[in-house]
């Protein structure tokens, strides 16, 4: 690789690790009660997503400051969707499992929790997406491990595009995220503001 190509890719990764930190500051200075306020109003706003009975839609199971994704979940169930999270088989690899009624949900690594080995492996058609950072023409800053990368790099050698969603408080929003060749831009941003799709650049 030339020496300023390799210069101008760890100046992006240098300027998406500042945006993340500045992104994931605001999301924790966030009130605990506005947290759960806008978790609320967030799945309000996602009840207005179209989709039809049957469709698999992943979610994820919050940690830290995280926007809480639960109350909508269980909306989107409740309307006939077939819901999954994803689970870390290895370091590198996501997949996603059913999330079953009334099934246990356990440890499945970096702090969260999702179905067990028991529950069948699925492929989702709608994503809601956790990330660290976004910006209007739909780019997003994960939180550096580059799962939903891999993911979605995956899911896409079996010619399956999901409709993404990213999830996330207005607080995270950026004016622009450094783009990469690998990146896949979000179809959709929902946070507590409402539901709107992304300007394509």
């Amino acid at each position: 690789m030339e020496p300023l190509v390799e210069q101008k890719i760890q100046d992006r990764k240098e300027q998406k690790r500042t945006l993340r930190l500045q992104a994931l500051g605001r999301r924790d200075a966030l009130d605990p009660g506005y947290r759960a306020e806008a978790s609320l109003a967030a799945a309000r706003h996602g009840a207005t997503i179209s989709f039809s009975p049957g469709t698999v839609i992943s979610g994820f199971w919050p940690i830290r400051s995280e926007i809480d994704p639960r109350p909508l979940l269980f909306a989107l169930g409740e309307r006939g969707a077939r819901l999954c999270l994803p689970v870390v088989l290895d370091r590198e690899t996501i997949r996603f499992r059913e999330l079953l009624r009334d099934a246990p949900l356990v440890d499945t690594g970096f702090g969260t929790v999702g179905p067990g080995p028991e529950a069948p492996m699925v492929d989702p058609q709608l994503m809601l997406v956790p990330l660290a950072a976004f910006d209007s023409q739909g780019r997003r800053i994960g939180y550096g491990a580059g799962h939903y990368d891999r993911a979605l790099a995956r899911l896409a050698e079996k010619r399956l595009r999901p409709l993404l969603i990213g999830f996330a408080f207005d607080c995270q929003e950026v004016a622009e995220v450094p783009d990469e060749p690998h990146d896949v831009r979000l179809h959709h941003m929902l946070t507590e503001s409402g539901l709107r799709a992304v300007v394509s650049a």
